[in-house]
């Protein structure tokens, strides 16, 4: 129970993350390296919290993983801790509003927060980034749940030949309340860890499988299709 709690409240409750997060910064320090996925961890600023790079090759394409992406209910199918997720609002494609809920366990109160996706490609390299914030003024505050209000996490897909996907996950976390860093820091490798291999086999499901990523004729990405995308609830 403990490890849920303080794993959930990680992946949750963000912080301050700058432009020092990148993923050649020198002082990343390898953590964790197991069944293919490497975790690395290094201090961040003046936080007492580390920020974490997960890198990974994902026995899925790139389209497919895309579609699981781009599907605002499919959090809940692999993110770690993540019980309910809606999209809120689209400006386009490449600006996306998303409603979530993290369960945490008795008594902590259950987690809400509200994101804003923006999604961009490099057409030279076919690299996918997702850089993802939270925002205070696109939906009030609900009372049966904390509202996050401060969240920054950067995903990067590279395709590998046709079959496979590259992924790396930059997050750091500056928990509020009283949370020792020694506990949190501990415990940072569980989330990407158990979130990568959910979301490799998810998007083997039918419905995300043989999906589509669509391009401008500058090779900009404008929007990806999938049978999960078709059959979902429109978003204004």
């Amino acid at each position: 129970m403990r490890s849920t709690l303080f794993t959930s409240l990680f992946l949750m409750v963000a912080g301050q993350a700058s432009a020092e997060l990148t993923s050649d910064a020198a002082d990343w320090h390898l953590d964790f390296d197991k069944e293919g996925i490497k975790i690395f961890t290094k201090s961040q600023g003046d936080s007492d919290y580390h920020a974490f790079k997960a890198e990974a090759t994902l026995n899925a394409p790139i389209q497919d993983i895309m579609a699981v992406m781009a599907t605002p209910g499919s959090c809940v199918e692999w993110v770690h801790g993540c019980i309910e997720s809606w999209g809120l609002k689209e400006e386009s494609f490449n600006k996306r509003y998303a409603y979530s809920v993290n369960d945490l366990p008795w008594p902590v109160q259950d987690r809400d927060y509200v994101i804003e996706i923006s999604t961009s490609n490099d057409p030279a390299t076919q690299t996918i980034f997702m850089d993802i914030v939270a925002v205070e003024d696109q939906l009030p505050p609900k009372s049966q749940y904390v509202r996050v209000t401060r969240q920054e996490t950067h995903y990067q897909f590279s395709p590998v030949g046709e079959n496979q996907t590259r992924m790396v996950w930059l997050q750091h976390t500056d928990p509020t309340g009283a949370l020792p860093s020694w506990l949190v820091n501990a415990l940072i490798v569980d989330i990407p860890f158990k979130s990568m291999k959910a979301l490799e086999n998810v998007a083997k499901d039918p419905k995300y499988a043989n999906g589509q990523i669509i391009y401008n004729a500058a090779g900009l990405i404008t929007g990806v299709k999938s049978k999960a995308l078709a059959d979902a609830t429109p978003v204004n």
